[in-house]
Parts: structure tokens; sequence; C-alpha cells
């Protein structure tokens, strides 16, 4: 079912951090909860220098314990070998059978760059373009080969994963990231705190998509939200409900209950301020249950989303076609 103002249905994804988790069994319940939900994707973020598990190995033990919903790790690449990220990559969409994606991190700091001993922190936006530098060059390997070949040199080829190449996320919050996300990326995530913030930043994104020569809507805009509804049925706090998220240290800040939420998110998509949501539980688990259960169920009351999972990748989640193999025809093909 369409949403009204002729627009297609909202994406929406969350993210699944929870810092005092050190083992995987936390994760594993909140993306089957995200999952009942119809989310189309969630995230894990990572850095070298956070304490706690692995985003990617957490999310390979996710994988066989849901069935639809996408999953996107945090991959910085800085200061990886490019051929152990296309590796870990794909291993994670070939066990989740099309699920995965990649949220490209590049830090900047130098307690990132010290515990490899190789390269100084450099400046923001030399990392920024190398982030997307790898975004182009990972998947090459990848259409070197036909489908389900088996390849056993990574680092000059890989099995082409299951939907052509997993999905790119980048955060273009940031004006020197939004070239690469919009020269590389499927997914921009964007931190607004209003409507027409929102709305300047996708107009823009389409813009330079249109400019590297792709369609514009080859690219899903989500804005990025942190949500509090530890208020539950409560109306939002002034402030943060039709007038949209307060800006805060942590980024913009949704307070409120799922009720006023659903709202928010109906209304910035019926305006065709955004293609969808990503959205950090303040409290994971609670936020997450009253998203799903509350803000969800009533988007989907509304004919807004999904209520099941037509496809089973996250392409097909986002209707994203598959890429084309850049080497078909060329010879380039095993």
């Amino acid at each position: 079912m369409a949403s009204s103002h002729g627009r297609g249905l909202v994406h929406l994804a969350a993210a699944l951090d929870q810092p005092s988790a050190y083992d995987a069994r936390p994760y594993v319940e909140a993306a089957r909860l995200a999952e009942r939900g119809g989310l189309d994707f969630v995230t894990l973020d990572d850095s070298l220098t956070r304490p706690g598990l692995d985003a990617l190995a957490v999310l390979s033990r996710v994988a066989p314990a849901t069935g639809r919903i996408g999953l996107v790790p945090t991959v910085t690449t800085t200061h990886s070998e490019l051929f152990h990220v296309q590796a870990a990559v794909a291993t994670l969409d070939r066990v989740s059978r099309g699920r995965a994606g990649w949220r490209l991190d590049s830090p900047t700091t130098g307690a990132e760059a010290r515990p490899f001993g190789r390269r100084r922190a450099a400046p923001a936006d030399p990392p920024r373009r190398e982030a997307g530098e790898v975004a182009d060059v990972a998947p090459k390997p990848w259409d070197g080969r036909e489908d389900d070949t088996e390849v056993r040199d990574l680092p000059t080829g890989g099995p082409r994963p299951p939907h052509g190449h997993p999905v790119r996320v980048v955060d273009a919050t940031d004006g020197p990231a939004r070239r690469a996300a919009a020269r590389y990326a499927d997914v921009a995530l964007v931190r607004a705190a209003s409507a027409a913030q929102a709305a300047a930043v996708r107009d823009q994104l389409r813009a330079m998509t249109a400019e590297f020569g792709r369609r514009p809507d080859e690219l899903r805009v989500l804005a990025g939200l942190l949500v509090d509804l530890g208020d539950g049925e409560h109306a939002a706090a002034p402030g943060h409900g039709g007038g949209g998220p307060r800006q805060t240290a942590q980024g913009p800040l949704y307070r409120g209950g799922p009720v006023d939420l659903a709202e928010l998110i109906a209304t910035w998509h019926g305006e065709g301020v955004v293609d969808g949501f990503h959205l950090t539980p303040a409290e994971p688990l609670r936020d997450l249950e009253r998203l799903v259960n509350g803000t969800v169920a009533l988007l989907q009351h509304r004919g807004l989303f999904r209520t099941f999972y037509p496809g089973s990748t996250l392409r097909e989640h986002l209707g994203l076609a598959v890429p084309a193999h850049r080497c078909a025809g060329t010879g380039g093909a095993a």
C-alpha cells in the first residue's frame, strides 16, 4: 500500500548500539525485535578505540538468528587493509544471504591511528576522500568474477556477493562527506534538527548525485534521530513533537511518545523531506520495543510502512537495483 502524497513507503532503520553489552545475545534479541517490526536494516557502530565487541563479528552472529532484516556494521577504513574489508563484508553478505551493508568510517584522531603505528592522524577531509575511494575500489574484485565463483586469492578477487555489492552507507551530515555519499553511497544518513534542514541536504545530495552521472533515485536519504521514548504515551516534550527534534551535543533528539514520533515521521516523509529515518534509541531495549510496538505499528496502520518483507535482501527492502558487473562485456570476468 502506497503512502499519502503519492510517495512510496517510508524506510526505517535502527541502531543496535549497546555500550554495556559484551556478548552477542542482547544484539540478537534486539535484531529479532527490529525484524518483527519489518525495519529495513539495523546498524552497529564500531571504532578502533571503542571498548566492546567487533561490529562485523557481532552481526555475523546475528545473521543466522534472523531471516530478513538488513545488517549494517560500521567498518573503519583508514587503517584497514582493503582486502580484509572486502573479505569481511562479503562474508557477512554471504552468511546473511544478501542482507549485508557496510557503513564507511574514516577516523581522524591520533588515538585511532596509534594502534597501527603506520600513519599519523590526518585532517578531516582527506580521510573522508579516502573512504570514498575505498567505497569505489572495494567492489571491483567482486565485479571481476561471476556470481558464486569460488576464489581463494582474496587480495586479488573475491566471490561476488549475493546482491552484487553490499549496500554502502555513508554519514553525509558534514559537508565534506556529501561528495563521497553522492558519488558512491546507496544510503546517506543525515542528522537534521528540522524538516527544512533535512530537505536542503537531501536536495543537495540528489543534485550532486546527478552531477556524478547517477540517477538521484539511486540514493536513499535517511534522517538520523536519537529517540527517547521514556515518556511512553505522553505527548512530546515542547519542541520535540510537530516542531521537530531538538539539537543536542549528541545530535538531533526527539523526546516524547511513540504516537508523536509516528506523526513526525509521517509528516517529514509525506512532504518529501527524506526517504526514511535511522533511529538511535536513547535507552536501547526500552526505546526499540516502544518504537516497534508503538511507532511502527501506527505507521503500518496508516499504510505508511510495510507489514511484511516482500523480498529477502537489503537491496530489495530499499528498492535498489542489483549493480551490474563492471567488467561484464569487457573480458574482465573470469
